[in-house]
């Protein structure tokens, strides 16, 4: 092969600019991806492969009142001349639309297997098969009357609608999803006879905002029902920016066994979830014991949802096990609100909940007046071939004569009668029992009940008041085809409002994360190096040979997986740890900077358990502290939270419960003071107050007790000592005094406990 054969003809030679090309490939893709694939019209809700499914099924005369036909012979009409995409991809849309589950009012009626809430996949479409529902026909309902436009399909052998007709609101009514290049849709469906009351509303108030629809559409109406918990100002700002969300919860009841035994009963699924693999991940989480409160779950489902719950004892909070589940399972979903649609069409537009149904109702009025003009036309033409035929029978006996007689008896009787060529053509192709005298009466009435229409006609087309006029009242035909409830005043079995609106349980949240531990007793060990880990149950007895070389035992708290432990440095911050987060105490532990974002240069002072609603006194070395809540000092994030304030030579020393009414406070001098607690302010961060005075040192140990019980201590053998206030006249006085020198037989290590 010689080099010549290998370059390129001189002509295909050419210098494309990379950056150039792909932006103008990647942009056609776009715009084909958004407006010919992910994201409905406006107009009638529906995306191409949807139209074209509809459409296809109206050519092959699958009406509600007729027969099925295999769903392979739609797929094939529509990918053969409509959509040339995969059969599988437009099995699938035909399926969505066919399940009740999935569409609020579907379009399609299924014969067969189509899937079900579980998750399990339809049958194939040989299988299957399929016709239009009454929602379908509506949308396609004056197709043949010039109604919209068509285009041609894209092999150009046929055509197709551009847009559906739609007298439906399925954009809102049925919802939409979509995922194209840069931008996505999601519309929850509605329900439709809400949605009529608010569009005949804007008929009559155009200038009306999002907030006065929100009376007739207080939010989505899911096929699966279930409980809507979102605020009412969250689901305002989303109808009137169309982006927002809306927190669905499963609904349930609870049944009563007998001898205080109860089970919860699921009996509405969340939109969108597959029952099969939510019972999956609830067994998962069980069998991880992440549920303590549940003992078991069973589906007894039937045609109806039944998901049976059994709590673990009958003295478990059902509200407390429910807000489990949704924190933890798909029970409660966030259903997101972007209602991102293609304006007439064309333009990718977000839209809020009124500018979507005037875009339905203006295309209706579109609608309205293009088939009208189209029924003006048709009667044109009828009245030309009844003025026809009247003059044919006015002149019976000449126009017989004429077709018997003359050679060009079309153009004779044009001549003769003034006739035009429609109406010559009609009067030949007349049958001879269309003469019999009855006809002509016939002919008549006809024609002065289409010159009747005519003038009604011209008078709708000249007003615009008329034309809504006639649009409300197609909207209250739907409504009544479709209505919320039923003549005893209750809400349609079929029709009616599934989704309910509730609020969500006032349970707090910590007890709830509290009871998604399981609670086992604990032993939690600190190391004088840092190290941090949780024994299984309560011991006294600690392997000093736990410990890394070096380091041994700091403090050791008795607590429950369920506990916070609160930590304090010599920095005055309080740290929270969980108790079910840490390490297990075979190890060796971890240190607790790990956990914790402990400042360099600063120590471990204390490790208690939190216990809700008590109190302690913090104090600094210097002598200042205050009083503060247990509540105050939990601590949300790594970073602690600064409780007591001190200088950077100063430091924290002591962080202790208030167990009574009297303070004592001892200093290094080896000076003790007691005065009451009601001294010392309450606060949540800061310095405090002086507590003692000191010319040298600063504050040892410092103990709350009660003024009837007496103060007690013990020194380093374990013998207690108690002191009664009578017998501590001499040390007590007010706060910040200097106090007097220890009594006899108090701890060298100037420590309440030796």
């Amino acid at each position: 092969m010689t080099k010549d054969t290998l370059t390129p003809p001189a002509e295909d030679n050419r210098v494309v600019d990379l950056r150039e090309a792909l932006e103008e490939r990647y942009l056609s893709y776009a715009l084909s991806t958004i407006t010919q694939r992910a994201l409905p019209d406006a107009r009638d809700g529906l995306k191409p492969v949807h139209r074209r499914i509809l459409h296809a099924m109206r050519l092959l005369r699958l009406d509600p009142k007729g027969a099925y036909k295999k769903s392979a012979k739609v797929v094939g009409d529509v990918i053969g001349g409509l959509h040339p995409h995969g059969d599988q991809s437009v099995y699938d849309a035909l399926v969505r639309l066919a399940q009740d589950f999935a569409m609020r009012y579907p379009l399609v009626d299924g014969q067969g297997n189509f899937g079900n809430i579980d998750g399990d996949s339809a049958a194939a479409y040989r299988y299957t098969e399929a016709k239009m529902t009454d929602v379908a026909t509506r949308l396609l309902e004056g197709l043949n009357d010039d109604a919209v436009d068509f285009k041609a399909t894209y092999d150009g052998t046929a055509e197709e609608p551009v847009v559906l007709p739609a007298n439906f609101p399925n954009l809102l009514a049925n919802g939409s999803q979509g995922i194209a290049v840069g931008m996505a849709t999601s519309v929850p469906p509605h329900n439709v006879s809400e949605i009529c009351d608010a569009a005949l509303h804007l008929i009559l108030n155009p200038s009306a905002p999002v907030a006065d629809l929100l009376q007739f559409i207080p939010g989505p109406d899911f096929p699966t029902g279930g409980v809507l918990v979102e605020q009412a100002g969250a689901i305002r700002t989303a109808y009137e920016t169309g982006r927002g969300s809306f927190r669905l919860r499963a609904s349930w009841v609870r049944e009563d066994k007998g001898r205080g035994v109860y089970q919860i009963v699921v009996t509405e699924m969340p939109y969108g979830v597959q029952k099969g693999k939510l019972v999956e991940k609830i067994a998962e989480l069980l069998l991880a014991k992440k549920l303590p409160l549940l003992k078991d779950i069973r589906d007894e489902s039937a045609d109806d949802v039944r998901l049976v719950i059994e709590p673990r004892a009958g003295t478990v909070d059902p509200a407390i096990l429910m807000e489990q589940l949704y924190k933890l399972t798909d029970l409660e979903q966030r259903i997101p609100l972007n209602l991102n649609v293609l304006d007439k069409g064309i333009v990718p537009k977000v839209m809020s909940l009124k500018e979507a149904i005037v875009a339905w109702l203006d295309h209706r009025k579109d609608v309205l007046v293009r088939r009208s003009r189209n029924r003006l036309r048709d009667i044109a033409t009828r009245l030309e071939v009844l003025d026809g035929y009247i003059i044919a029978y006015l002149n019976l006996d000449e126009v017989i004569r004429i077709i018997r007689e003359e050679d060009d008896a079309k153009v004779s009787l044009m001549a003769t009668f003034g006739l035009t060529d429609n109406q010559a053509e009609a009067i030949l192709n007349m049958r001879l029992r269309s003469l019999r005298k009855l006809e002509e009466i016939e002919l008549r009435r006809e024609h002065d009940a289409l010159s009747k229409e005519k003038i009604e006609l011209d008078t709708l087309l000249a007003s615009e008041p008329r034309q809504w006029g006639e649009i409300t009242k197609q909207i209250r035909d739907l409504k009544a085809a479709f209505p919320a409830f039923g003549a005893d005043g209750k809400p349609h079995p079929r029709w009616g409002r599934r989704t309910r609106f509730g609020e969500a349980s006032d349970v707090d949240a910590d007890e709830i994360e509290s009871q998604m531990i399981e609670k086992e007793p604990i032993t939690v060990i600190l190391s004088e190096k840092g190290w941090v880990r949780a024994m299984k149950g309560h011991t006294s007895e600690i392997d000093e040979k736990s410990f890394k070389t070096g380091d041994r035992l700091k403090l050791s708290v008795h607590a429950q997986t369920t506990d916070k432990l609160l930590l304090l440095t010599t920095g005055g911050k309080v740290f929270t740890l969980q108790g079910d987060k840490l390490p297990g105490g075979r190890s060796q532990g971890e240190p607790v900077r790990l956990m914790i974002d402990i400042d360099e240069g600063q120590d471990i002072i204390d490790l208690f358990v939190h216990r809700p609603g008590a109190k302690r006194l913090i104090a600094s070395r210097k002598g200042d502290g205050f009083v503060v809540s247990e509540d105050e000092l939990i601590a949300l994030t790594r970073k602690g939270k600064q409780v007591l304030n001190v200088s950077a030579t100063e430091e924290a020393k002591a962080l202790v419960p208030v167990e009574g009414d009297m303070v004592a406070v001892v200093g290094e001098n080896r000076k003790l003071l007691v005065f009451a607690v009601s001294e010392l302010p309450e606060m949540t961060r800061g310095k405090g107050v002086r507590l003692q005075k000191y010319k040298d040192g600063g504050l040892s140990d410092i103990k709350t007790f009660s003024a009837l019980s007496g103060l007690v201590w013990s020194d380093s053998s374990g013998r207690s000592f108690v002191r009664p206030l009578t017998e501590l006249a001499e040390w007590q006085g007010e706060r910040a005094s200097a106090g007097r020198t220890v009594p006899a037989g108090f701890p060298r290590n100037n420590r309440f406990v030796g």
